[in-house]
């Protein structure tokens, strides 16, 4: 037997292992030096502390520092936007919350495409629901009482921007609930509660994380929850679909992106270390007090959800009735 035909016959055998994938070196050695992750939200506010929380495992899961870098405006496009005008090579990685799903729908130039410019890596969690805030000091206990003010009198609410998620939330609850209210826009969740606490603003949506301690303090109270169930460190907070009949529950995610053109397998290389992170007990126990589901969607599987989020946050803002600016 021929050399040649031996070799065809033994890799076509090799005791039935599977065919292993090529790894590039780069691939093989990343990361080689520090990675930034760009977040398009202010400091300490939810996706801040998620995007810290998970890149400090990183860190020590794949002995390179993973530090955060945050640049705020404009619903977490600012930071999108220099994201996809860095290299492709894994270094410079972008976290965004669900704030960046309904851009495409509510920006006419972007700057880049939502879809063929970024890569989504990895999800680290759902949360199913967000609070409705109002001050400690409002005379509003109910949601029904909040409403029937708002019906009476000039009402005005807060969030990080227009078109964000904690914006379509009020917008959707005040359709629901049969009234207008006053937004105001700001430049994040901690200058909107901000503004509540000063009394710029009476009521805010906004994901759990940020503001357990201040509702735990008595600062602020919640007047319901948007989830499908209670949320479970505060299991009394009503559900605003009980209140409100037919309120589709509003949630959040955390979701880390790459620019286009990043090597699959620095991608996939990502994706296993952020589903690794997330397993940690220092990231897990802050994930599940903060209420979410830990999710580990594999590449393809995590891209295909973020279509889809998108997809339905241009629903969402399309029935708030929000013109693209």
């Amino acid at each position: 037997m021929r050399r040649r035909d031996f070799i065809k016959i033994m890799a076509g055998s090799a005791v039935g292992w599977p065919p292993l994938k090529p790894v590039s070196a780069q691939a093989e050695q990343y990361p080689d030096h520090p990675v930034k992750v760009v977040v398009g939200y202010a400091a300490g506010g939810g996706p801040d502390v998620q995007a810290r929380t998970v890149a400090q495992q990183l860190g020590l899961n794949l002995g390179q520092q993973f530090f955060v870098e945050n640049r705020l405006g404009a619903n977490g496009t600012i930071a999108a936007r220099s994201v996809v005008q860095s290299k492709p090579d894994g270094y410079i990685l972008l976290f965004s919350s669900n704030g960046i799903a309904p851009t495409p729908y509510i920006y006419k130039n972007l700057g880049y495409d939502i879809f063929t410019d970024l890569t989504p890596i990895a999800t680290i969690g759902i949360l199913d629901g967000l609070f409705m805030l109002v001050d400690a000091k409002s005379p509003y206990e109910t949601v029904q009482q909040f409403i029937d003010h708002a019906k009476k009198d000039h009402a005005v609410y807060g969030s990080p921007g227009v078109g964000n998620g904690l914006h379509l939330a009020a917008e959707i609850f005040s359709k629901k609930a049969g009234i207008k209210m006053q937004h105001i826009p700001y430049k994040g969740a901690s200058e909107v509660m901000t503004g509540m606490l000063s009394g710029s603003v009476e009521v805010m949506f906004v994901t759990p994380p940020s503001v357990m301690g201040l509702i735990a303090e008595g600062r602020v109270r919640a007047l319901a929850y948007t989830g499908s169930k209670p949320f479970p460190t505060f299991p009394n907070v009503p559900l605003m679909k009980d209140i409100l009949p037919g309120f589709e529950p509003i949630g959040s995610w955390g979701m880390f992106f790459a620019p286009a053109k990043t090597p699959p397998e620095i991608v996939e290389k990502l994706n296993a270390a952020v589903r690794a992170a997330i397993q940690a007990p220092a990231v897990a126990s802050i994930m599940q007090r903060d209420g979410y589901i830990p999710d580990n969607r594999n590449v393809s599987e995590t891209a295909a959800y973020f279509h889809r989020e998108v997809e339905l946050m241009g629903d969402a803002v399309k029935a708030a009735g929000i013109e693209p600016n």
